[in-house]
Parts: structure tokens; C-alpha cells; sequence
């Protein structure tokens, strides 16, 4: 069926700080809303708002048809110990949800309970339209589309990082909601599945609001752009897609400077007059206080009686003038993460190196690899997911033991590294412990809590265990600490997963003035047209060719 969602007057917030309030929004048939703004102003609490998940401060939703639908996908979709792929397929699509209701329903006909009959006819009609009658059909034909490469009947658990972002992706093909809330849909995919999740979305009749980090995704796809502006603390929408959006939002953000400045420059110019006219005001008083007692001129005491009242009046005047302006807000300078990456003494002439290099995970096999990275290289490695992008990586920095071959890294090679875990702060430590033992030991404290606070990271954020950062913080933790201790050889892996959008700017430009060796691993076709390489290397099905 086709259904609207409807937000009206919606507040939230946690604790004493407000996200956002008075948000009004109309999720049509049709409508595909690309959800924007800095992390933290409130883009996963909104779609728990409108799934229903979480209770708004303020305001309230509507729902047409009542029986309508509505599909929440958050990011990093949880892997549950002892749940099976098909039942994992089953619980995102809601198919699980429904069936469970059913059953109920049926029971409560069987033991003859009042208004039996309208529950079961209401369960059935959502078991059906939810696609539960053939889901198993039909996520045995998705999963092998995908190359997914395991049975339905695998554990979750046991899946690669590749594969539960393919199973996550046929959870998303799978369903058959009448209003889509997307959170990051877009992490992990490789270029195929971006492709194969563009034509779904593209396809659907169902309203989506989508939240991604992915450009090039949100240009291709967002009919309008809803964005939770922190910094001015404002609510925009903008209609006409993405590339509409940057537009109009740069218009809108000039308009606003120059609108202030006029505002502020007038103001000024009238307090300036204002404080003149005083001025002369009571210079003409303390005039005729110094000559009322030799001055018998009535004439010239009235005149300058009358002077300093029409100053008095004309400052009077003037005070109107400044109360009668409308006030225009300074707008507040958004947070920008201003970030460089630390650069150590150069290393050898040849960075790392593999000879006939095999690796075995089972049934997958990396290599043979002949390669060499030389000094200053700046290499894109690509592949589908699976292929051994990630572990091609792990081989030439000695971290993954080989099977077969050599690796080596060359003299002097200090590595940064983001990887697609963000493993450094996974421990059961504070942030702050965790960064002081990754830093140079002469790091002072306070320097540790500097540098954090320039990534986003303060006071209520480092003294918590790194366990419990976001996906979004720990990324922007492990890219202070690139910031935080020099390196020659910069690892990224899917680097601006979590991240937010200025933030991957803002690591496109430091990349651009690295100067180092680089060995980058993304899917963001933005980024991997922004960022200078000077090789191509890719990998498929654990074969790794180099481009020209």
C-alpha cells in the first residue's frame, strides 16, 4: 500500500541539550530525503522518532494508513548469537515480527477469544504484505545475487565483514515496507552493492529517509534534502536533490553573512551617532553651567538652553532608530575538524614489500602476490567485498601470517592505520587511556585532551570506555591519532565510514597535503576521485592486479 508519515512540531534531546525542536516533516509515496548534519545533531534519534522507537520530547506523528508499515534499518545491523542468516533476513524485514503476531492471532481464533477473527484478518494482511509468503524463496535468489556464498542456514556469527554487509544489503532488498528509514545503508557496500542499492531505492513508491555519508549515493537518489543544521541550530529543508542542496545551502549561508553584516554596520553607525550626539549634548551643559554665573545675556542663555535640548532630542531620536532595527542574529560558526596528519622522517626508498605471498582463511586464498610499495606511492586498492582487500593490507604490514611467500617492511616505516574495526578503541579503558598508551610517551595529558576536543572528542567523551564510543567517534578518535603521532606510511580502510560529510572533506584535504606513503581502501567514488594516487591495485576474488 502507499502510505504518508507525518512529523509535526517534533523535540528532542538528551538530557539539558536540545537536538532539534519544532521539526515538521511529510514523508510521501515517492519521497526519497537525504537526512543531514554533523554528528551528534540528532539524525539516528529522528529515525528512531519516526519508527516509533523512542518517544519525542514534544509533538506527535501520524501514520496513513494507520496500518501502514514502517521499516527501521540502523547502521551496523546486530549480529545475534545463534541466529541463523535466514532468520536474521527474517527480523530486519519484519517478516519475523509479523509471523510471530500471527501465530497469536491464530491462537487467540482457535481458543475462540473476542474480536479474534478482525486481529487474525489484520495479522494476516501484514504477514502478507511484509512479503512473509515467499521470503524464503525469494532470500535464497537474493542471497546467491549477491555472492553471498553461504546458506541460509549459516550462523551470523561466522560471516566476514564482507559478507554480513552483503547480508545486510539482501535484508534491505528483501523488504517490502510502505515507509523506509535508512541509517547509513551505504557503509561497508562495495561499488556493486552501491549500485544494487541506488536501483532499489530509486525503484521503491515507498517514502525513505536515508541518512549516508556516501555523496555521489545521496546525488543519485535524494529527491530532497532535510538538513539538522547544530551549528545555527535550525531545521532546513531544501527541495531538488543533493547537488541543489550544496547550492542553495551556500546561497542561503552568504545571504545570512551579508544580511548580519549589513545589520551590524548600520547598528554600529547609530550607536556612533547616538554617543556623538551625547557628547555635544553634555559639552553644551557644562558650557552653560561655567557661564550662569557671569552671564547676564538671557539671549545667549536660551540659545544654548535650546542647543543642548535639541541635542538631547536628536540622541533621543537616534536610541529609537536602534531599538526600532530588527535584530539579525550573528550566524555561529559551524565546528570544523581541522585536520593535518602528522608526518615522521622519511622512511627507506622501498616501504614494504611481498614475494610470492599466500594467505588461507579456508576455503579463500590471497595471492600468489609479487609487490613492492615505494616511498611517497599513493595507492587505491579496490575489489568487491570479500575479494582480500583488507587482508592484502594485513599481509604487507606483517600483521596477517602468510602461508606461503615473504613480507617485509622497509627501514624507518612508521605506520598510521584506520581500519574498517577501528580496533584501537575497542578495550574495556577509557578513550583517553587508550589514546595516551597509542601516543609518543612524552605526550602530555592535557595535550591528549587538546587534540581530542579538535576531533569532537571532550570531556563526556574521553573518560568513557572506548567500547562505548559510536562507530562515528571511534573513527574520529583513530584519525586523531594520526594527528597525535607522526607516521610515513598512512593505512585507510574504508576510512569514512561513520564519519560525517565535512569531516570527509576535511580528511580529503589532509590527504592532499600528505606527503608520505599512502595505501587507501574506499568505496566513496567522491573520495577516490578527490584524493591524488599515483597507483591503482585491484583485487578480485584474492588475485591483485595493478591499473594503469
Amino acid at each position: 500500500m502507499t502510505a504518508t508519515l507525518v512529523a509535526k512540531d517534533l523535540a528532542a534531546g538528551h538530557g539539558d541539550r536540545t537536538l532539534f525542536s519544532g521539526l515538521d516533516l511529510v514523508v510521501a509515496p515517492g519521497d526519497v530525503i537525504g537526512l543531514v548534519g554533523a554528528n551528534g545533531a540528532g539524525k539516528s534519534t529522528l529515525l528512531r522518532l519516526l519508527a516509533g522507537l523512542d518517544t519525542p520530547e514534544e509533538g506527535d506523528l501520524r501514520l496513513s494508513p494507520p496500518t501502514a508499515t514502517v521499516g527501521h534499518l540502523p547502521q551496523e545491523p546486530e549480529r545475534r548469537p545463534g541466529e541463523t542468516v535466514g532468520e536474521f533476513l527474517a527480523r530486519r524485514t519484519g517478516v519475523a515480527a509479523a509471523q510471530r503476531a500471527m501465530d497469536e492471532a491464530t491462537q487467540a481464533l482457535v481458543d475462540g477469544a473476542p474480536g479474534a477473527d478482525d486481529a487474525y484478518a489484520v495479522s494476516l494482511d501484514r504477514w502478507l504484505g511484509l512479503g512473509g509468503a515467499d521470503l524464503e524463496d525469494r532470500a535464497g535468489e537474493v542471497a546467491d545475487s549477491l555472492g553471498l556464498g553461504v546458506g541460509l542456514d549459516q550462523p551470523m556469527t561466522s560471516l566476514s565483514g564482507g559478507q554480513a554487509a552483503r547480508a545486510g544489503l539482501a535484508s534491505l532488498l528483501l523488504a517490502r515496507y510502505d515507509v523506509f528509514l535508512l541509517d547509513e545503508p551505504t557503509n561497508d557496500l562495495d561499488l556493486d552493492g552501491l549500485e544494487r542499492l541506488e536501483r532499489f531505492v530509486g525503484g521503491l513508491r515507498a517514502g525513505v529517509v536515508v541518512v549516508s555519508h556516501d555523496r555521489e549515493f545521496l546525488t543519485r537518489t535524494a529527491t530532497k534534502v532535510l538538513e539538522l543544521d547544530l551549528a545555527q541550530r535550525q531545521i532546513n529543508l531544501y527541495g531538488g536533490g543533493y547537488a541543489a542542496y550544496l547550492e542553495e545551502r551556500e546561497v542561503a549561508r552568504r545571504h545570512a553573512r551579508d544580511d548580519y553584516e549589513e545589520y551590524a554596520d548600520k547598528k554600529a553607525a547609530l550607536q556612533e551617532r547616538a554617543q556623538m550626539q551625547r557628547s555635544w549634548m553634555d559639552k553644551g551643559v557644562k558650557n552653560a553651567r561655567r557661564k550662569a554665573g557671569n552671564d547676564n545675556d538671557k539671549i545667549g542663555r536660551k540659545f544654548r538652553s535650546e542647543a543642548s535640548e535639541k541635542q538631547a532630542a536628536k540622541a533621543r531620536q537616534t536610541q529609537r532608530m536602534i531599538e526600532r532595527l530588527e535584530v539579525v542574529e550573528e550566524p555561529r560558526k559551524e565546528w570544523e575538524l581541522q585536520m593535518r596528519i602528522a608526518s615522521a622522517p622519511r622512511s627507506g626508498a622501498v616501504v614494504a614489500t611481498l614475494r610470492d605471498a599466500e594467505v588461507r582463511h579456508g576455503d579463500f586464498v590471497l595471492g600468489p602476490v609479487s609487490l613492492q610499495i615505494d616511498w611517497a606511492d599513493r595507492v587505491a586498492v579496490t575489489g568487491a567485498n570479500g575479494a582480500g582487500k583488507s587482508t592484502l593490507l594485513g599481509a604487507l604490514l606483517g600483521r596477517v601470517p602468510l602461508s606461503a611467500g615473504t613480507a617485509a617492511l622497509g627501514s624507518g616505516v612508521l605506520v598510521g592505520e584506520v581500519d574498517q574495526a577501528r580496533g584501537l578503541f575497542h578495550g574495556s579503558e577509557s578513550l583517553l587511556d587508550a589514546f595516551r598508551a597509542a601516543v609518543p610517551p612524552e605526550t602530555e595529558p592535557v595535550e591528549v585532551r587538546t587534540l581530542l576536543a579538535k576531533f569532537g572528542l571532550k570531556s563526556d567523551h574521553v573518560l568513557r570506555s572506548a567500547t562505548s564510543l559510536s562507530p562515528g567517534e571511534r573513527t574520529r578518535a583513530a584519525l586523531a591519532l594520526l594527528q597525535g603521532r607522526g607516521v610515513n606510511l598512512l593505512v585507510l580502510d574504508e576510512p569514512t565510514n561513520h564519519l560525517d560529510l565535512p569531516a570527509i572533506e576535511q580528511l580529503e584535504s589532509a590527504l592532499d597535503a600528505y606527503e608520505g606513503t599512502l595505501l587507501l581502501v574506499t568505496h566513496d567514488r567522491r573520495m577516490l576521485d578527490a584524493v591524488r594516487t599515483t597507483r591503482m591495485l585491484e583485487v578480485a576474488s584474492g588475485k591483485v592486479t595493478e591499473r594503469t
